[in-house]
């Protein structure tokens, strides 16, 4: 069973984490002299991401927050950490012939290592940190070649992501069949991406929290599923509907890894009561919105139409194409409102050290996923919402 760390992390790249256990990181004051990085005000630019030096291709508008969405700064990784975990990452999806050469470039400008590193500051070391990527560039690998646009398709994704599912909950049958089960994993570039990093998770992880993260991995096939029909069937849903599919096809498979990448384990009845459950919903939903905010101009140029929150809403609620992202913005900052006041809530009336901090490590995870989204000038550009005559 993975050790409790019930102290501070002590691994690489983790020098300038406070974690108190007593204080959520939003309440935290910035040192002096350096000012806090506050919401953009709607209508306006808003502030530079820590990102906001990136590189920017011609043509492209500089990714950054986007005006009047809620966030809080991220903690920062050290660059070589970054780099490392880049590298081992990298290393691992060749070994495994993941990475065609025409995917090459998609694979770098992902940034898969400043991404888990931006999410888990607390890591207890790079190990860990390589549990997360390397789940990370699987579940992408399944998403994209079985769902999206690198050979992906609505059809038949039942059966698809039920084989796929098996690589991380693995068949137990007969010896014939089992060795065919195997030789079906091995044959496959994204059922090798699953089963391989689900193997290293495995290594790391208690029982329950290996069990958590196959349970996780569930809920996102499901909210797979639920697109795949409805793209099928070429209807929009309801707001509600899609938030729901949303809470299922979304990002809590990375945010429940907090304690696993960590070092410690949230013990299960903790982990099960209602309010841990709702509270990792609410972070798990925030952050997925996130992305589709970010994804929303991408999206708009991709071959295939896509389903996200402010498309939705325009078609839904009749709303022209500014008012449905900027009423999409207003939804994902309720969510997080809810997120930071019911986690302190809890702390006071649970003032469990473990749990206060599983709750820091998932306020950090939806910061650090803010800052990937809002500094990925590789995959991201912001719609021009924003210039004069477009905000009258």
């Amino acid at each position: 069973m993975a050790p409790t760390i019930p102290y501070g992390p002590t691994g690489l790249g983790t020098a300038g984490l406070r974690i108190t256990g007593t204080a959520p990181p939003w309440r935290e004051e910035p040192e002096d002299g350096a000012p806090g990085r506050e919401e953009g005000a709607r209508g306006e630019g808003g502030g530079e991401g820590s990102g906001g030096d990136a590189e920017v291709r011609p043509g492209e508008q500089r990714v950054r927050p986007i005006p009047g969405i809620h966030f809080r700064p991220a903690i920062q990784p050290e660059p070589e950490l970054v780099a490392e975990v880049d590298r081992r990452t990298k290393l691992w999806a060749l070994e495994l012939d993941l990475i065609p050469p025409e995917w090459e470039d998609q694979f770098e400008g992902f940034g898969f290592g400043r991404s888990v590193c931006l999410a888990h500051p607390d890591h207890a070391d790079v190990e860990r940190l390589l549990v997360a990527a390397r789940l990370l560039v699987a579940e992408n690998a399944v998403d994209d070649c079985y769902c999206e646009d690198h050979g992906g398709s609505p059809e038949g994704l039942g059966a698809r992501l039920a084989i796929a599912h098996s690589a991380l909950d693995p068949l137990h049958a007969t010896p014939e069949y089992e060795a065919d089960w195997h030789d079906g994993m091995a044959a496959d570039a994204p059922l090798r991406a699953y089963r391989s990093s689900m193997e290293h998770a495995v290594r790391w992880a208690a029982p329950a929290q290996a069990d958590r993260l196959r349970h996780d991995l569930a809920r996102l096939h499901l909210g797979y599923l639920a697109e795949a029909a409805w793209s099928l069937d070429g209807t929009t849903p309801p707001v509600w509907e899609y938030l729901v599919m949303r809470q299922f096809n979304n990002f809590r498979p990375c945010l429940t890894l907090t304690d696993l990448v960590a070092g410690y384990e949230l013990p299960a009845p903790l982990q099960a009561l209602g309010a841990v459950q709702r509270l990792t919903a609410l972070a798990s939903n925030a952050s997925t919105l996130v992305n589709d905010l970010y994804s929303y101009t991408k999206e708009k140029r991709s071959e295939r139409p896509h389903l996200n929150l402010p498309v939705v809403l325009a078609r839904r609620d009749r709303l022209p194409e500014r008012e449905a992202f900027l009423k999409a913005v207003d939804i994902h900052n309720e969510i997080m409102h809810r997120f930071e006041t019911e986690s302190e809530q809890l702390r006071e009336r649970l003032p469990d050290p473990v749990l206060a901090r599983y709750l820091v490590g998932l306020a950090a995870w939806v910061s650090g996923n803010h800052e990937w989204h809002s500094t990925n000038t590789h995959r991201y550009t912001l719609p021009d919402f924003w210039t004069q005559e477009n905000a009258a």
